[in-house]
C-alpha cells in the first residue's frame, strides 16, 4: 500500500518556524523526485519545492527562497521541510508528492509531474 504521510504543521505566530516531515512507504523513494505543494482555502495547489532524486538540486517557488528548505534522507524514505520566518500569507495545507519520472534532476515547478500525494498537513501562521 502507497503512503505517504506528513507531520509537523500546526499553529505558529509570525516569524516563527516549523520542520514538516513526509515518511513514504509502499513505493520506491530513493530514485525519484520529491515536492512540497500548498494550497489555501480558496486557492489553487501550488508548488513550493522540489528536491532532485539524490538530493543535489533544490528548487523553490519564488515566494520561499530563502525561507524554506527542502532535504531528504533516502535511508529514512523521508522529505523535510524546514520553514523559517513565516508569514500569514503561509497558511495552507502542505501537500508532499513524489515525482512520476525516475531520476529526475530537475524537479522545478515547471516540470514536477506528481503520481503519488500525501492527505496533507495544515500549517497556520498566525499575525
Amino acid at each position: 500500500q502507497v503512503q505517504l504521510v506528513e507531520s509537523g504543521g500546526g499553529l505558529v505566530q509570525a516569524g516563527g518556524s516549523l520542520r514538516l516531515s513526509c515518511a513514504a512507504s509502499g513505493l520506491t523513494f530513493s530514485i525519484y523526485a520529491m515536492g512540497w505543494f500548498r494550497q489555501a482555502p480558496g486557492k489553487e495547489r501550488e508548488f513550493v519545492a522540489g528536491i532532485s532524486w539524490g538530493g543535489s538540486k533544490t528548487y523553490y517557488a519564488e515566494s520561499v527562497k530563502g525561507r524554506f528548505t527542502i532535504s531528504r534522507h533516502n535511508a529514512k524514505n523521508t522529505v523535510y521541510l524546514q520553514m523559517n520566518s513565516l508569514k500569514p500569507e503561509d497558511t495552507a495545507v502542505y501537500y508532499c508528492a513524489r515525482d512520476r519520472s525516475r531520476y529526475n534532476i530537475s524537479p522545478s515547478a515547471a516540470s514536477f509531474e506528481s503520481d503519488y500525494w500525501g492527505r496533507g498537513t495544515q500549517v497556520t501562521v498566525s499575525s
